[in-house]
């Protein structure tokens, strides 16, 4: 497998975690990023491993650059491979790191269910595991940092629901290979469901690593719907593809995303058909399964789940400013931009 290896320095300040279950978490974070001062000298010699699902999209840039950054802060060395949404390889991946007896594992997964029993020997081998941007289901791991994705799917459709008047034709392009990204969906139609005047006249599960396009799966519902309000979508990807089969189409219909990151930002600032997108914390995700390793490394404990935050970005978010974040998710790094989690 294509793995990446990395030797760190070792310079921040120790947080407790209470501090870092408050109100000011977001804040004391922060300062492990900017303030030197404290000799993480003991940590030099722990290895860490990352499995990860995906790296593609904004979302993998942000997950990689929270781990590096968390283990080249807090100490030790850093093998990564993905495994590129292939459940096999991600599987193999784990059970090979298992073999390697690292501090700890760091998983990001593609398919949660599917990767499961490779989770569960690998917490059966007394090795503490994290994971980031999805639980994993009959597994009882170290900790998890995830974001609320019930309600990542039920505030566009509340935004989709409010811009319409509560009336229209709508169409859905949901993940449900992946169990939490699933719930997005599920978010979605329970606010659907609230709205009888509002009519889902299609959904279309989309396979990531598949041979057909976000923006093949757009045209075909623009073209089998000549009447449609909205699209509401599980991720990024499919809402700035989708962007561009709306505009390539000559229609008035808008569409959301989930994720975040600088290209959906840009398509929204520009007042396109892509009108809302929830950012998540990816980076802070990663760098939170870092922080957790090197506390559990020291004898100390973990929660056993962490809600990373989310933002709602709509052009009105991103006028006020000058230039298109990049590193909203790092913490402490929203509240200089004016924006408050929603999730």
């Amino acid at each position: 497998m294509d793995n990446e290896k990395l030797v760190h320095s070792h310079d921040g300040i120790r947080l407790t975690r209470r501090g870092l279950l408050s109100a000011g978490a977001a804040a004391t974070v922060a300062a492990t990023l900017i303030r030197p001062g404290f000799s993480w000298a003991q940590n030099a010699e722990l290895t860490f491993c990352a499995s990860l699902g995906w790296t593609v999209w904004e979302s993998g840039r942000h997950i990689v650059n929270g781990y590096k950054d968390a283990v080249e802060r807090l100490g030790g060395t850093l093998t990564i491979a993905d495994a590129n949404y292939d459940v096999k390889k991600q599987a193999d991946q784990i059970l090979a790191f298992v073999e390697s007896k690292p501090a700890a594992i760091f998983i990001t997964p593609a398919d949660a269910a599917a990767i499961s029993p490779a989770v569960q020997q690998a917490v059966a081998s007394g090795i503490p595991i994290f994971i980031g941007d999805s639980y994993v289901p009959n597994t009882t791991v170290t900790s998890t940092a995830m974001s609320n994705n019930f309600g990542l799917g039920a505030y566009p459709a509340e935004y989709i629901a409010n811009t319409l008047e509560g009336k229209g034709k709508v169409a859905l392009v949901s993940l449900p290979s992946n169990e939490s990204w699933d719930q997005r969906t599920l978010g979605a139609k329970s606010v659907f469901t609230r709205f009888p005047d509002i009519e889902i006249v299609s959904e279309i599960a989309f396979a990531l690593g598949g041979s057909t396009t976000p923006r093949q799966v757009v045209d075909q519902i623009l073209t089998a719907n000549p009447e449609l309000d909205a699209i509401w979508c599980a991720w990024d990807g499919a809402a700035s593809e989708g962007t561009l089969a709306i505009r390539a189409a000559g229609r008035d219909t808008i569409i959301t995303g989930i994720d975040g990151g600088a290209q959906s930002f840009e398509y929204i600032k520009a007042d396109s058909p892509f009108k809302i997108t929830m950012a998540q914390s990816f980076y802070e995700m990663a760098y939170m399964n870092a922080f957790y390793a090197h506390e559990v490394a020291a004898g100390r404990l973990a929660p056993r789940f962490i809600i990373t935050p989310t933002y709602a970005v709509t052009k009105d978010s991103l006028d006020p400013l000058d230039t298109i974040p990049d590193t909203y998710d790092v913490p402490g790094e929203a509240a200089k931009l004016g924006w408050n989690r929603v999730l």
